[in-house]
């Protein structure tokens, strides 16, 4: 549901303070007769607020029986002149969770959102208020922070108390930034958890356990419960009160590397495939708060415009693809899509038309590290590389692009991506790639923000990568705890006067392990 604020409210006297006075309304809901809290209804996990813009952005949370959210916004911390928004359903057939796009509100300005629940069988029973904030994007250019990584609860690393939790979280969150980019693997759907697990110097790693997480997702309430289960980690809601996220999937939302062919191990009951995926995709968007394309409900790959000075391009890279094959088609065809023709068009039309100085393409894939699809035997793409060599299969669709960004003179590209567990910063260069028709550009590699660390992945030549830096465990390391201390998420800054572009990359200890200064080019 869309909820305007009058035109006419922003050009009052009180110059910020723009929404119509209300905040005392829910007020009078209270209900002094109750005297245990039980009584009333819970906000189970959290509030979020995604997919924020200059005009406002999407708040989001989830009550524990059938109610009505109830929002109060403003623009001030106190609440005063707050509106309060007409309720939204939260029902059974979305598992009670309810979110809200919110238009028309001032650009660069500090948003606060209160949030309670009202009981649809007692309507004068309303639960206790949850409060969150985000910032709108600028209409100026004022400097602009945000963070990304991906890879959350994976190889059986869930919410272990003695560590802390999801501690990256919580150190992304001393940074302030505007929003986070999540790079997809937001859950471990097919991942499996056990109450303890023994680490390697003899110490014991200790899950918070939920029944669903005991065996793979198949049913759509295990799809939401593994989404669920990361809500209850304490770091992960403070964060989520205060930094929007901007959302995209990958593989293990469904299940390990999936695509059309998949084929499911002996875990799973369920066999269909497509099915699976139906379930996962709607556990997602219910669990999330993205801001649904008119014309394709459900869609992930959509533009945030956040500023003057950039545009992110958030891509679907599981949607569309064809299966995971050799990957070796000499022709573009539906074998070898990975974005698909659509989505390949809308990406190009969109970074055509963009007057944004920096243009991110969030990536949940990287370009040029290869990942089998059977790892065991080395066989198989689910990525877009394939081996050293001229452009096929699934590359066919990158090297259509760097050349249609060459040729049309688009400037200030970059890659943001995740999904191999170890972080990375990759250059690329035509003198030293087999496929030579594209400018130089940069992409940026980071994650896990709480799962088992993996990497190094073997790189491809096609489009001539060179590793300036990377972190990843050594030889026999594979799979290390949160704990083993290689959680990394990157972190980027543009500053406002300048239109400067600086990449770090951090560990979850908050410490720089390499940065990079970009200078935009003119166009």
């Amino acid at each position: 549901m869309t909820i305007e604020v009058p035109h006419k409210a922003l050009r009052k006297p009180s110059r910020r303070h723009f929404l119509f006075t209300g905040a005392g309304a829910l007020g009078v809901m209270a209900m002094p007769h109750l005297s245990r809290a039980a009584d009333r209804p819970q906000i189970s996990h959290g509030v979020q607020s995604g997919d924020v813009g200059a005009d406002g952005g999407v708040v989001w949370a989830r009550a524990d029986r059938p109610s009505q959210m109830l929002v109060e916004v403003a623009t001030s911390e106190s609440f005063r002149d707050a509106r309060v928004l007409p309720p939204i359903a939260a029902v059974p057939e979305s598992d009670f969770t309810a979110n809200i796009l919110l238009e028309n509100l001032p650009a660069g300005q500090d948003i606060f959102y209160r949030i309670r629940f009202r009981d649809l069988s007692h309507i004068n029973i309303v639960s206790e208020p949850a409060i969150g904030r985000f910032r709108t994007a600028p209409a100026d250019r004022r400097d602009v922070s945000f963070v990304w990584g991906g890879d959350v609860a994976g190889q059986g690393w869930g919410i272990n108390p003695d560590d802390g939790g999801m501690r990256t979280f919580a150190t992304m969150h001393k940074h302030r930034p505007d929003f986070l980019i999540h790079s997809g693997d937001t859950i471990y759907a097919d991942g499996v958890f056990s109450p303890e697990v023994k680490l390697p110097d003899g110490k014991i790693w200790n899950n918070v356990m939920i029944a669903e997480k005991e065996k793979v997702a198949e049913t759509l309430d295990e799809f939401r419960a593994a989404h669920k289960y990361n809500f209850l980690d304490h770091n992960v809601r403070a964060f989520n009160a205060e930094v929007p996220i901007f959302v995209q999937w990958d593989d293990h939302e469904v299940t390990n590397n999936w695509s059309p062919s998949k084929q499911l191990p002996a875990a799973y009951r369920e066999r269909n495939i497509a099915l699976l995926a139906a379930r996962a995709a709607r556990a997602f968007h219910e669990m999330y708060p993205i801001r649904d394309s008119l014309n394709e409900p459900g869609r992930v790959y959509r533009t945030l415009s956040y500023g003057p000075h950039l545009e992110i391009f958030m891509l679907d890279e599981r949607s569309y693809r064809g299966p995971n094959g050799p990957n070796l088609q000499t022709a573009y065809g539906p074998d070898s899509y990975f974005l698909g023709p659509d989505q390949l068009a809308w990406l190009k039309r969109g970074l055509l038309n963009s007057r944004a100085t920096w243009k991110v393409i969030a990536s949940d894939m990287p370009l040029s590290l290869i990942v089998y699809d059977d790892a065991a035997n080395k066989q198989g793409s689910e990525a877009f590389a394939q081996g050293d060599g001229p452009p096929r299969g699934r590359e066919l669709e990158i090297a259509d692009l760097l050349r249609f960004i060459k040729t049309s003179d688009i400037a200030n590209t970059l890659w943001l991506t995740a999904d191999v567990h170890y972080t990375a910063a990759h250059y690329y260069t035509p003198d030293k790639a087999q496929f030579q028709d594209f400018e130089p550009f940069w992409e940026f590699v980071s994650g896990p923000l709480h799962a088992g660390t993996f990497g190094p992945n073997q790189i491809d030549n096609t489009f001539g990568p060179e590793v300036r830096f990377i972190k990843a465990p050594g030889p026999g390391q594979q799979n290390l705890s949160p704990s083993a201390g290689m959680q990394f998420f990157g972190h980027v800054k543009i500053d406002g006067a300048s239109g400067q572009l600086t990449v770090t990359l951090r560990d979850r200890d908050d410490a720089a392990l390499w940065s990079t200064t970009l200078d935009p080019k003119p166009g």
